[in-house]
């Protein structure tokens, strides 16, 4: 089965390796446990398939910037590329970027059936709560593929 193996996004300095995401018992995505690395949703489609392809991962840590630190910065136009196993890379450009309350989280927009190519980037974003020791919010990238892979 053909899989993404790593994620570039020029603009954000961002170059990772991908790791395999899963949700969790509630359904709720797990994002990687390393906070330099990004992962892909290995329930949903492979980059460059019909669907939202859904790659994830950190902000922040204690330690300093995550691998999505400068995500928010994103604007539309720029590129996003996604290497696969067999060594050809989807390219997607970016439609829009958005903030979404944690509470109030669009499931079905960002996960939801698509009628061509698309890809998620997913990172947290907005203020820290410390007691709960979480972001209040998501930012999520929508991109659509360029074209077929190369």
């Amino acid at each position: 089965m053909l899989t993404p193996v790593s994620v570039e996004v020029p603009s954000i300095g961002v170059r990772s390796d991908l790791l395999s995401l899963d949700v969790d018992a509630t359904g709720v995505l797990v994002p990687p446990e390393s906070y330099d690395v990004a992962g892909w949703f290995t329930g949903g489609p492979v980059p460059g398939e019909i669907g939202p392809a859904i790659i994830a991962g950190h902000v922040d840590s204690r330690a300093g910037p995550g691998v999505f630190f400068r995500l928010e910065e994103m604007r539309p136009g720029e590129a996003i590329m996604v290497t696969l196993s067999d060594g050809s890379v989807a390219t997607f450009t970016v439609a829009r970027v958005e903030r979404y309350p944690k509470v109030d989280f669009p499931t079905q927009q960002v996960y939801g059936p698509t009628p061509g190519q698309e890809l998620r980037l997913i990172t947290c974003g907005g203020d820290f709560d410390p007691g709960r020791r979480s972001y209040l919010e998501n930012i999520v990238v929508y991109a659509v593929l360029d074209g077929e892979a190369t």
